[in-house]
């Protein structure tokens, strides 16, 4: 399950990176930075790639999931740091 989330996030961020051309998300991996850092993504992409995001874990997993929730946002350590956190946190959601 973990590698066929990873697998969606990286096809994601590839086809956000198709209007982006961000030099930072080409060739994505496990380690990209997402949201926080200087090499992120900006709060308006974000926003673009959690929606088509949650669209295909939906179609993928068929489980609604809500990916920019109270949790996520309060976190101590943000699931959108890097394609590995997210990859976990989306996994945990799944399992509930």
């Amino acid at each position: 399950m973990q590698v066929k989330i990873e697998q969606i996030i990286i096809k994601t961020l590839v086809e956000l990176n198709e209007e982006l051309e961000d030099e930072s998300l080409f060739n994505p991996n496990s380690k990209t930075k997402l949201y926080g850092t200087s090499n992120g993504i900006d709060s308006l992409s974000l926003v673009s790639f959690i929606t088509d995001l949650e669209e295909k874990i939906s179609d993928e997993f068929n489980k609604e999931i809500v990916l920019a929730d109270e949790k996520a946002m309060s976190a101590k350590t943000s699931p959108f740091r890097n394609v590995e956190t997210l990859t976990l946190y989306i996994k945990t959601l799944l399992e509930e």
